[in-house]
């Protein structure tokens, strides 16, 4: 096991749009924690229709939600006026703590919730530190706040060494 492990998502997936929500829930998952930037929309964008759907699809199959962001309120509550869940903005990922307040709002465990992201260093390592089935997304848009960019080239290396070490099971 690689000393990066610790940053490697239990799933990767090229979109949130693509994730059978449905097999989840059948297999126990009650709960789902979002980022929102570049996993359900571009950065800063309002929900479009197809956050909509997505929302109004989860909530149908009987999951609750919960945005995890480390924006402000304002930009919080842009996206959440269409679609309505629990949110807590500021949240400081990868800290633990909010995770579990998520988790808390929803009345979900580590056990059945599962949390959505788009960054390594912040969404997925907050989820596996906190001990949540994590989903990494590649980012909707390549269009980025340079702190992220930079990011992006250290999380090219772990994802290097992720597909490599998966490839191998």
């Amino acid at each position: 096991m690689s000393i990066l492990s610790c940053f490697y998502p239990d799933e990767y997936l090229d979109s949130t749009y693509v994730i059978d929500f449905d097999a989840l829930y059948r297999a126990g998952y009650r709960g789902v924690i979002f980022d929102i930037d570049n996993t359900l929309v571009p950065h800063g964008a309002p929900a479009d229709e197809r956050a909509r759907a997505l929302f109004c699809h989860l909530k149908e199959i009987g999951f609750d939600c919960c945005l995890l962001s480390n924006n402000q309120l304002p930009r919080i509550e842009l996206f959440n006026q269409d679609i309505h869940v629990k949110f807590i903005e500021n949240a400081h990922k990868p800290s633990v703590k909010n995770y579990r307040k998520a988790m808390q709002m929803m009345g979900t465990n580590t056990g059945n919730t599962l949390f959505v992201g788009d960054q390594l260093f912040t969404d997925v390592y907050g989820a596996r530190r906190t001990g949540i089935h994590s989903i990494l997304v590649k980012p909707i848009h390549p269009k980025e706040e340079i702190q992220i960019v930079l990011k992006r080239y250290l999380e090219r290396i772990v994802l290097h060494f992720y597909e490599k070490e998966h490839k191998k099971m």
